[in-house]
């Protein structure tokens, strides 16, 4: 029988870490504050502790990334990175940079060493370079091919080796792009990307003698030429499993708990059902699970080889879904649960849960909407200020006992 990899989720939130460990993740990752690619994220230290302190509990592992290419100045502050890294107890540390992985072996000698994608790993040879250095895992580059994933597993049989299943794909090498930081003095190599990549552009052609400013017409796939769909290797889940990767990562540190719980229960499901009945498993309800995400459209991009035309969406930056977050039970009781807002919610709409290590369907249609925080009845509600509406359990026509808090809800748009 095939071993099934790690499931290993981000959580740039406590409420994210919370539904990652709900959902099924083996594992997860966070940022080690103000020290890592995702510099903007908002969790704070004691945060991400409560978050490994859940973990640890529910027997899941932490990694932290600490994956930032260091100046002078970064390791100026590595007295206080070592005070943050005995504080937090993570089981990993995430690096790219050599001259950080040479720190943390001499006054770490003990922590286990995952080396990022940050680190542009494409070969055995490079693969081989990190583990002679101390890497006990390397993720390897989303550039990498499934048939060089398949060479390099088989000649660095003694490594972890750890692929990206899911998630944002960046139109250059990731975290290497230069346009946000030449545009708007935000580094994407330091965790400030501001991706305009997915923004709308216009070309102008400027006749500088006279002054005037000639828009170049768009062509029939219309302006967005560099925005990239998001990654799901979901329809390719079986060869990724046989081909014996030792993790499999799900892109998202600033991504809201509502995407990290709803993907990670798609593919802790879907990798039940191949360990259940390899023979039988088939990835399309899955797959339909994935589709109700708010995203750019998806591509398993450089999974064959070079990335086709498929890999952008060339006509709109917009999600495809026709779905959204309708928000997150955070409280429960005999008689009624409570739904902190995500988007707008109407009366007459129907709100669908995602039931954690389940795919048991449980819809209402709300009849009325109830504000929890003060019992009036409103044709409509907004998300935002921790808005919140009751929903009675005797709407609900099937089994509703699931419904504990940190279950996520969506509705049609």
């Amino acid at each position: 029988m095939t071993k099934l990899p790690e499931l290993l989720a981000p959580a740039g939130t406590l409420d994210a870490f919370k539904t990652a460990i709900l959902y099924g993740a083996d594992a997860i990752y966070a940022g080690l504050p103000g020290f890592s690619m995702r510099a903007r994220a908002k969790i704070t230290a004691d945060q991400v502790r409560a978050g490994i302190e859940l973990a640890h509990a529910a027997g899941r592992k932490v990694y932290l990334a600490f994956n930032l290419f260091a100046h002078e100045r970064d390791f100026e502050n590595m007295p206080r990175v070592a005070d943050m890294i005995k504080y937090l107890k993570p089981d990993a540390l995430i690096i790219s940079d050599p001259g950080v992985m040479m720190w943390v072996r001499e006054n770490f000698p003990d922590m286990p060493i995952h080396i990022s994608t940050q680190a542009n790993i494409c070969s055995a040879a490079s693969v081989k370079f990190w583990q002679a250095a101390g890497a006990r895992l390397c993720v390897l580059a989303r550039e990498v091919s499934h048939p060089e994933f398949r060479q390099i597993r088989e000649k660095c049989p003694d490594v972890g080796l750890e692929i990206f299943v899911h998630g944002a794909m960046c139109m250059s090498y990731s975290g290497r792009c230069l346009l946000s930081n030449f545009i708007t003095g935000r580094p994407a190599n330091r965790g400030a990307c501001a991706q305009l990549c997915r923004w709308k552009y216009d070309v102008i052609l400027r006749e500088h003698e006279s002054g005037i400013e000639m828009p170049i017409e768009e062509d029939d796939r219309g302006a967005y030429i560099m925005n990239a769909r998001d990654l799901c290797l979901m329809p390719r889940l079986r060869e990724v499993i046989e081909s014996r990767p030792d993790s499999l990562k799900i892109e998202g540190r600033n991504r809201s708990e509502y995407y990290v719980g709803a993907v990670v229960h798609a593919y802790r499901a879907a990798l039940d059902a191949y360990a259940r009945n390899p023979a039988a498993f088939d990835p399309a309800p899955y797959m339909a699970e994935l589709e109700r995400l708010e995203t750019r459209g998806y591509t398993t991009a450089f999974f064959d080889g070079p990335a086709g035309p498929d890999a952008h969406n060339y006509e709109t930056g917009r999600s495809v879904s026709q779905y959204h977050a309708a928000g997150v039970v955070t409280a429960t009781d005999a008689e009624k649960i409570t739904l902190e807002l995500r988007n707008e919610i109407k009366c007459g709409d129907t709100i669908n849960f995602i039931i954690p290590h389940s795919d048991a369907n449980i819809s209402v249609k709300l009849e009325r909407i109830i504000n929890a925080a003060n019992g009036e009845c409103l044709p409509k509600m907004s998300a935002g200020q921790r808005n919140s509406l009751i929903i009675p359990r005797e709407w609900f026509n099937g089994v509703s006992d699931a419904l504990v808090p940190y279950v996520l809800a969506y509705a049609h748009k």
